[in-house]
């Protein structure tokens, strides 16, 4: 009689949760391991001069189909708020500009917005529709677009400054991390094909209502102990290791199938069962899922895993500024700004703000901001919000505080594609998740989520074709091994 197979998760992120929910929905016995006291990732929440706040601000799409599937899964899709339309106010120089989508089909449902659309000249208006239709004839499938910035791309259609920098770039970053001068045309292709221009609703904005904590990290570390996952917490990984000998060809098996298809059907002869090695004790098991960080991820795992070198993928930073002041001062729930106000967001309901208005200011691709003084950056986003908002003027701050993600995102530049690894690595039964791997996304929570599905279908896929073997009993843990750290 065969048992349910024994996989372990190493990642308490979305890719990591989502990943040990599917193995665990699927009925393998599963283990997450995640080094931090909380789960979550890089979303999460913590506690200043009384407020809740959020380390960044996260928005999805109406298209990201597998993110809001994640949060049905965790119990968490009452807490978000969907637009019923596409609906951002640009605020910038002194002017505030709409775009907001018609109850059209795409793409006319943008026309009418983008031909009123007030911080472009007429002139460069009127070239903006030409571009959107090239850029959805793209290919996405085309390697060539990974060779190419988006801002290249943009320049060689006509379209000049103004709507490079007010309308382009404004998507470009918040969703790929990157401005469109070092982005690469797949990435910023992908985002506006599959989130403008080919379905009217896929646009429209969404955002969470609670604190990012409570929407991941809690509700997915409840879900999990529901589904039966063994989740240990403020534990970090040293190495993944197989446990013994794999049979001839297993090593390079995933060199052809970047996808599901054929996962785990290198011939050899034995189970492929690894051991996951921590400060505290191992941990067996027939298939490993590896959601870490691109810059991390290769410490742990065992020489030849990978197709590639992840780490070459580097990092974009993002900046958050957070600003309390002690009275309202605009009635927007998020705007689109520039500079240090990139993106502002109203967060004082979720933060649980007594008095006036929270407002939660977001710096995307901020590699000129990462390194900036704290008070510079304070006061630059109250001066930037100023500008934006009226209101400003009448109010007192309250409290301010800077935070930064160093590593938030790889740098999807072009070239990028060749160092995000697919989700079965080029050992038999150990996978590969991460918003970093490739998902065909750029570096968001869909992708983190889809990446976790990935790669729970390639360790299951692996279980079922392996053989029988005579290896400790799935998820034992021993004592302390000697480890040599991964180099």
């Amino acid at each position: 009689m065969s048992t349910a197979p024994e996989i372990v998760v190493v990642g308490g992120g979305l890719a990591g949760m989502a990943a040990a929910l599917s193995c665990a929905d699927s009925g393998a016995r599963v283990t997450l391991v995640e080094k931090r006291a909380r789960l979550g990732g890089l979303t999460w929440s913590f506690t200043h001069d009384g407020l809740t706040m959020d380390n960044g601000q996260h928005v999805f799409l109406r298209c990201c189909t597998a993110y809001l599937d994640f949060l049905d899964r965790v119990g968490s899709a009452g807490d978000v708020h969907v637009q019923g339309r596409l609906d951002v106010a640009v605020v910038r120089d002194g002017r505030t500009a709409v775009l907001r989508r018609d109850r059209l089909r795409a793409p006319l449902h943008l026309a009418r917005s983008l031909l009123s659309y007030s911080l472009v000249p007429w002139a460069e208006r009127a070239r903006i529709g030409l571009a959107a239709a090239a850029l959805a004839r793209l290919d996405l499938d085309d390697p060539g677009l990974d060779e190419e910035t988006f801002e290249h791309w943009l320049v060689r259609h006509h379209q000049g400054p103004a709507a490079i920098s007010h309308l382009w770039e404004l998507i470009c970053l918040a969703t790929v991390n990157l401005p469109a001068s070092r982005a690469s045309l797949a990435m910023a292709a992908k985002v506006f094909q599959t989130g403008l221009l080919t379905d009217a609703s896929a646009g429209d904005i969404g955002w969470s209502t609670v604190p990012l904590g409570q929407l991941h990290g809690a509700r997915g570390e409840a879900a999990l102990a529901k589904a039966g996952v063994a989740v240990h917490k403020g534990e970090q990984v040293q190495a993944v290791a197989p446990l013994h000998p794999t049979g001839p060809g297993d090593a390079g098996a995933g060199e052809a199938g970047a996808g599901e298809a054929g996962a785990g059907e290198a011939g050899g002869g034995g189970t492929a069962r690894y051991v996951v090695r921590t400060a505290t004790g191992e941990l067996t098991a027939d298939a490993v899922v590896v959601a870490l960080p691109h810059y991390c991820v290769e410490d742990v795992l065992p020489a030849g895993a990978l197709h590639s070198k992840p780490a070459r993928l580097g990092s974009s930073p993002i900046v958050n500024v957070h600003v309390h002041f002690d009275r309202k001062v605009t009635d927007l729930a998020f705007a689109a700004g520039d500079g240090v106000a990139q993106w502002v967001f109203d967060r004082t309901q979720s933060s649980g703000a007594g008095r006036g208005q929270y407002l939660a200011v977001s710096v995307s691709g901020a590699d000129d901001y990462i390194g900036a003084r704290r008070d510079q950056l304070e006061s630059g986003a109250v001066e930037a919000l100023g500008r934006m908002f009226p209101g400003v003027a009448q109010a007192r701050v309250l409290s301010t505080l800077v935070t930064r993600e160093h590593h938030a995102t790889f740098r999807a530049e072009p070239g990028s594609s060749a160092h995000r690894e697919p989700p079965r690595s080029r050992l038999r039964g150990l996978a590969l998740a991460g918003a970093w791997t490739a998902t065909g996304w750029p570096p968001t929570m869909e992708g983190a989520v889809r990446s976790g599905l990935a790669g729970a279908r390639a360790a299951l896929a692996a279980t079922r074709t392996s053989g029988p073997g005579s290896q400790p009993a799935p998820g034992r843990r021993t004592q302390p091994a000697t480890v040599q750290e991964a180099q």
